[in-house]
């Protein structure tokens, strides 16, 4: 039981956010009933799915083997971190952001037993790498999947529309990941012995993993997820106890932060307003309220009042960027690097990231206009 009240007890962005909502609470009308219902639970079933999924793994060891094998395939710390970067985005694309951070994220951790890398710096681009490569197909993230539902073009004409800003948003990141990482060789440290992991746990992992994602796929989440945790515990169920629950929490104290916050009447009156606001009043509103409230919900909160055009797309993906609320994959990243500082560290490369994209956001926009 002490293990598994320990992350709740300890986790004082949790109790922010607890916090946070008794003080809305009292400013913003709502009855109980309504809490439940506030809580996206099918994003909370996929997260609770992919927790415990991404802990057999990480328990069978593979991870450190194939880290160990990354450690000697790539020579130097700049062509593993562009390895890295780039697998992050392009694995975001189809298999999502959050996806492609509970594969990257673990096998990232597990290259510091081989070698001195700058492990905290490594995650906080990749989180910037998923919310990049992710935002060029409708099935790459929460906010395109809505946007694809309320917007008139198919999956082709929806990629090509994405197109040009995730273009250059994940060259830049590239070239900002080459000046960032420097070229000298990696420099091995730890266990240079051949890592042991158990393949019956692995291979049960992964033949569960793929049926959790057709499982979702065809809307039956809450069965694969059955199915998950039954596997788990007849094979391996001290993972279970091990498994960063206080997660599943924050994200559910944080749709009703944000289900409060909706509720406030200065911020209902204001949204019958937006209509009337110009294209650059649009974008930059689409971006804040991102910024504040995290970029689906205010995707959700937008389309009630606003159609799903290019320039939304572009503006709720481009909030996903900035501060930690922006994308609940930054928080997913951060909180399973399990390093404190790199919340203050993340910062240091998001926020300019934020403000370059919407600099090449807007300066694309009018370009495909004028054409």
């Amino acid at each position: 039981m002490a293990t598994l009240l320990r992350p709740f007890l300890q986790d004082r962005f949790l109790h922010l956010l607890v916090l946070l909502g008794l003080i809305l609470a009292f400013f913003a009308p709502f009855s109980l009933q309504q809490l439940p219902r506030a809580v996206d639970w099918p994003t909370i079933i996929t997260l609770c799915g992919l927790l415990m999924l991404t802990k057999g793994i990480e328990a069978s060891g593979y991870f450190d083997v194939l880290g160990r094998r990354l450690v000697k395939r790539f020579h130097r710390q700049r062509t593993l971190a562009l390895f890295l970067i780039a697998a992050a985005a392009l694995l975001s694309t189809f298999l999502t952001n959050d996806v492609a951070l509970f594969i990257l994220v673990p096998l990232t951790l597990s290259l510091r037993r081989y070698s001195t890398l700058p492990i905290a710096r490594l995650i906080i681009f990749e989180a910037l790498a998923v919310n990049a490569g992710s935002l060029l197909t409708p099935i790459g993230n929460p906010q395109n999947i809505l946007m694809w539902r309320h917007g008139e073009a198919g999956f082709a004409g929806f990629v090509w529309q994405m197109l040009p800003l995730a273009a250059v948003m994940v060259a830049s990141l590239l070239l900002l990941t080459a000046l960032c990482f420097s070229a000298r060789k990696i420099e091995l440290s730890g266990e240079q012995d051949s890592p042991q992991w158990q393949r019956p746990l692995m291979i049960a992992s992964v033949i569960l993993y793929g049926l959790f994602i057709v499982a979702l796929e065809l809307d039956q989440a809450i069965w694969g997820l059955a199915l998950v945790f039954a596997v788990f515990m007849l094979m391996a169920r001290r993972i279970l106890l091990n498994i960063d629950w206080s997660l599943l929490a924050v994200f559910i104290a944080m749709f009703i932060d944000v289900f409060l916050l909706t509720r406030l009447p200065a911020l209902q009156s204001s949204l019958h307003h937006i209509t009337q606001l110009s294209a650059g009043g649009q974008y930059l509103l689409a971006i804040g309220l991102s910024q504040a409230i995290s970029n689906v919900p205010a995707t959700i909160l937008l389309l009630s009042s606003l159609p799903a055009t290019t320039l939304m797309a572009w503006a709720v993906n481009i909030g996903g960027f900035g501060l930690l609320p922006g994308s609940l994959a930054n928080l997913i990243a951060l909180r399973m690097a399990k390093d404190r500082s790199i919340w203050w560290h993340f910062h240091l490369y998001s926020v300019p990231m934020l403000a370059w994209a919407m600099a090449v956001g807007w300066g694309l926009l009018l370009i495909l206009n004028a054409v």
